[in-house]
């Protein structure tokens, strides 16, 4: 017998051109996604004190940053607006003149190239914060599915490649599809927020969008974290109202539910690293606790190998402009 494995798997990790070679996961610039925070106004940079190098953005400077993003090779970029006034119903959603449809109009026409997702989602600009409309105190869910596909819609009229419903009432997506299709749209795509947990990462992302709830919470609508069936069902449905694209939300947390969501359905699948994720890495790299390069890569690589084909991340254009550089 020999007195070592005929099998030795340290062979393939001499060097960086043997790993790469039997490499089982690749992260693409383009598989990424960068969110952007835009509001009115002209040179407007404010930075997000929870989110190191996020900041919220007028359009001309939001289209700054999504050139550089596309110049790293980012695919695309998915926007949330700040809009001027909030109401009860969130009217701003769908003003044609608002931060969302302005950014669209202005990177359809400086970068035609690079995909625009639009957010579709009351929460920035209802006064209360909540995703739809309320009632009585409570989000009512029938209710909110017009003013959903009305935003959708005006993002559709803007030139919005992708609608992404994020709200997470029953029945938006056919609601949307339905709304889109009728005015002629129906070769926007939607990309619905299926699995969308109630998660506690979301807290520096309610700093930059505006959005926290004045009272009460969202775990009416939004999805128990113990729950993994429930997701898959939520997929279906989504997928079965006509979402071209569905999404896991946070992605981290919730490697399982990627896997499980890619493996049964097998649709395009979007994961969101979410602000929480984000701003940990963030912190403890500024801390000096970890390398803030290798631990962002192999967040993204990890929920690259559970499913994703796409990422969102606030790391887009850092990833992108890494990966560049190792060719």
């Amino acid at each position: 017998m020999p007195s070592f494995p005929t099998y030795r798997p340290r062979r393939l990790r001499r060097t960086e051109a043997l790993r790469s070679l039997v490499r089982e996961t690749v992260l693409a610039p383009s598989q990424l996604v960068l969110p952007l925070f835009v509001r009115p106004g002209t040179g407007v940079r404010t930075p997000v004190s929870s989110m190191a190098e996020v900041s919220q953005t007028s359009v001309d400077e939001m289209v700054r940053d999504a050139t550089a993003a596309a110049e790293a090779g980012v695919g695309g970029v998915l926007l949330f607006g700040i809009p001027e006034h909030k109401d009860e119903t969130g009217s701003s959603a769908w003003d044609d003149d608002g931060p969302v449809q302005r950014a669209v109009r202005a990177l359809k026409h400086e970068l035609p190239n690079l995909v625009v997702i639009t957010d579709v989602c009351m929460c920035e600009y209802t006064s209360h914060g909540h995703c739809g409309v309320l009632v009585n105190g409570e989000v009512d869910n029938d209710q909110s599915l017009e003013l959903l596909a009305r935003e959708a819609l005006s993002h559709a009229r803007a030139g919005a490649d992708i609608v992404a419903p994020s709200d997470m009432m029953d029945g938006r997506v056919g609601a949307i599809r339905s709304a889109l299709d009728d005015a002629g749209f129906s070769g926007t795509s939607i990309l619905s927020y299926a699995a969308k947990f109630a998660s506690a990462f979301y807290g520096p992302f309610r700093e930059a969008a505006e959005s926290t709830p004045q009272s009460g919470d969202r775990r009416g609508y939004q999805m128990d974290v113990a729950n993994v069936d429930e997701a898959l069902r939520e997929t279906w449905q989504d997928i079965d109202e006509g979402a071209d694209m569905v999404m896991v939300k946070p992605a981290g947390p919730f490697l399982d539910v990627i896997s499980r969501v890619k493996e049964e359905t097998g649709y395009p699948l979007a994961a969101y690293q979410v602000s929480g994720e984000y701003a940990m890495i963030q912190a403890a790299a500024e801390r000096g606790w970890i390398e803030r390069d290798r631990a962002m890569m192999e967040s993204l690589i990890g929920i690259r190998r559970a499913g994703a084909d796409v990422v969102i991340t606030y790391f887009a254009r850092a990833a992108a402009k890494l990966l560049r550089a190792r060719g």
